[in-house]
């Protein structure tokens, strides 16, 4: 298995992201964030304050850990405040990694594409390195990319439906033509999910709902970081094609005859 992989300039091994929100405690948090093998954990500004004490926490659990931390837009409905939650979250958290959302509608969670593609070109003018959250879209995906995007997130399914890969061939699409890593975000539910996810050869993953939601949370992190090591192996593997009709596991010709 490919032992590491970039965003931009930074080197990863853990082909699994994971978020900070929804879980039952802080403590269960941290234990499945360990569980899960991140190393990068991602953030929403607009709803951890860094200033409270029980977000403080997590951001102390992070920095000890040594793991990288991504703020995130999360409850944006506009490129202008897209725009300025980023950029506070920079000032915060001192980073310029920042996984953009602009979202258009609040009952589906949907990106607001032209929002979204409006907020990535004054955020890569001004120095951030943008992981922009998407819709399945090639065409929008690679648009992102040409603008200066160091990723493209398209989402899997609705946020926290639990779903899965709904569309894994606009998916393929979008990874067949990326010269940026491709992270899937979004609507995955189980591990089984995340492996064939991963078989479509996307570069990693970024979980929540499925994980803090779950009713072991520690153990789904486990399981979804089995889960994406089992997927990325496979395609690494190349699985035989699928035919219609049965090919025989054993050979029938040039038997040894015996008696």
């Amino acid at each position: 298995m490919s032992t590491t992989w970039m965003i931009n300039k930074r080197e990863f091994t853990s082909r699994l992201l994971v978020g900070t929100a929804k879980y039952p405690s802080p403590q269960v948090m941290v234990q499945s964030i360990l569980a899960s093998g991140a190393e990068i954990v991602t953030v929403a500004i607009r709803r951890m304050p860094a200033d409270n004490p029980q977000y403080s926490y997590v951001y102390e659990f992070i920095k000890a850990q040594g793991l990288t931390i991504m703020p995130n837009t999360a409850g944006c409905f506009t490129a202008k405040e897209a725009i300025l939650c980023a950029q506070l979250g920079r000032e915060a958290l001192e980073t310029n990694l920042v996984k953009l959302e602009v979202i258009g509608d609040a009952d589906t969670l949907f990106p607001d594409n032209e929002g979204l593609l409006e907020a990535a070109k004054v955020l890569v003018a001004d120095g951030f390195e943008v992981m922009p959250y998407c819709i399945d879209d090639p065409i929008v995906c690679r648009k992102l990319e040409e603008m200066g995007c160091v990723a493209v997130m398209p989402l899997a399914a609705p946020i926290g439906s639990g779903l899965g890969v709904r569309n894994p061939y606009n998916i393929r699409i979008i990874v067949e033509h990326a010269r940026v890593p491709v992270l899937l975000d979004a609507g995955v539910g189980t591990a089984s999910d995340a492996a064939f996810a991963m078989e479509l050869g996307v570069h990693a993953l970024l979980m929540q709902t499925a994980i803090a939601q779950a009713k072991d949370p520690v153990k789904m992190a486990t399981a979804m970081r089995l889960g994406t090591e089992a997927g990325r192996l496979a395609f690494e593997a190349g699985r035989i094609p699928k035919k219609l009709y049965a090919t025989a596991s054993s050979p029938i010709t040039d038997l040894i005859s015996v008696g």
